[in-house]
């Protein structure tokens, strides 16, 4: 017994496009919605620089060249992550942890909710873009950037040939811990002062003073761990100035009384006038030398990595750092031809086991089943 079903065909005008794939990277897909919210959070983050509108569509659209091929880097780094079993979940945690605490919000719905109002994403997408992006930092670092390696020769070469680059001003580079007093009364005051004093003793026992000024600090550079702009002479109030240049590096200094609270400085460096030392200024050479071989590094390793994968892009999209002699065509299944079956290959298969039922598939306007009498 044969059975035909006949499927309706629709015009193009019937077909209401709810999303649309522009890329297929191995298992993944890039929708134009993923594509077009990169390019509103690019935006947001352009007109935060007060660019003039000129100014501001000029870079949008050099970088907007570049936002499917940011994707697809995302992608394959994400995915090299997974296999590598890379997991970063702790990370995670306690990053989201200290933006509830740096909230002051401590019921876990309302938090979410004010996540959700301060990012436009939902807690999860929040918590999944957070992952994503630690995961390919941990990737790029373990994959391309520690196999980097600087000879300790090239180092000494670079700073007897650069010397007067880091000829120097007598600075300092501090983190701060602010105790506030503000809006309390003589017994609150009292209470900051000796919050001051313990978190002082704390620091001076060898408790990371990082960690207690994210912590613990109420000025603004607890985001920063208390991390300060280096500071020079004259940059401070005379009193402060005079100890903090007078103090050896990693002492921290009793609290000061200022006009909001009780500040506490520890110093991170100190750098004396005249010519550095090559071994003060080694991390800045290994930084100026890194820099360089990275960049090229981690192009190579994604080039790879889109040799190695399978990627299709639709028409009218671009790679702009598609690998050479990558085929990269769009396959689209509506577009492929059933083949064509005659009578005698039916016949002649007439004695093999057949199927019961089959699923049409929605390219074809009508779908035979063949039962077996």
């Amino acid at each position: 017994m044969v059975l035909c079903l006949a499927l309706p065909v629709l015009s193009a005008a019937d077909v209401k496009v709810m999303e649309e794939i522009i890329a297929k990277v191995n298992g993944d897909i890039i929708t134009r919605t993923d594509v077009n919210r990169t390019r509103e959070q690019l935006r947001a983050q352009l007109e935060q620089r007060s660019l003039q509108p000129d100014q501001l569509e000029g870079v949008m659209k050099q970088q907007e060249a570049g936002l499917l091929s940011d994707r697809i880097d995302q992608l394959l780094l994400i995915q090299k992550g997974k296999e590598l079993n890379v997991n970063v979940d702790a990370e995670v945690s306690k990053r989201l942890a200290d933006i509830q605490r740096d909230a002051g919000i401590a019921d876990p719905e309302k938090f979410q909710a004010w996540l959700r109002e301060q990012s436009g994403m939902s807690y999860e997408d929040f918590r999944n873009e957070m992952k994503n992006g630690l995961m390919t930092q941990r990737v790029v670092q373990q994959e391309v950037g520690g196999k980097i390696n600087i000879p300790r020769q090239e180092v000494r070469d670079y700073y007897e040939k650069h010397k007067a680059e880091f000829v120097r001003q007598e600075q300092v580079f501090l983190r701060e811990i602010l105790v506030s007093t503000e809006g309390k009364d003589e017994a609150g005051v009292a209470a900051a002062e000796r919050k001051a004093k313990e978190i002082v003793a704390r620091a001076r026992r060898g408790e990371k003073f990082p960690e207690m000024a994210r912590d613990h600090s109420d000025a603004a550079s607890k985001s920063d761990y208390g991390a300060l702009a280096p500071q020079k002479r004259g940059d401070m109030r005379k009193d402060l100035e005079d100890m903090v240049f007078g103090m050896n590096k990693n002492e921290v200094t009793d609290p000061v009384k200022v006009a909001n609270g009780f500040l506490i400085l520890k110093v991170e460096e100190k750098h004396q006038a005249g010519q550095a030392a090559l071994e003060e200024v080694d991390n800045e050479i290994m930084e100026k030398l890194y820099q360089p071989r990275f960049q090229p590094k981690i192009r190579e390793y994604l080039t790879q990595l889109r040799s190695e994968a399978f990627l299709e892009i639709k028409d009218g999209f671009v790679d702009s750092n598609a690998a050479a002699g990558k085929n990269t065509t769009w396959s689209d299944p509506a577009q492929l031809k059933p083949e064509t079956v005659t009578k005698e290959e039916v016949a002649a298969a007439a004695g093999r086991k057949r199927l019961l039922w089959l699923l049409p598939l929605p390219w074809t306007k009508e779908v035979s089943v063949t039962t077996s009498k």
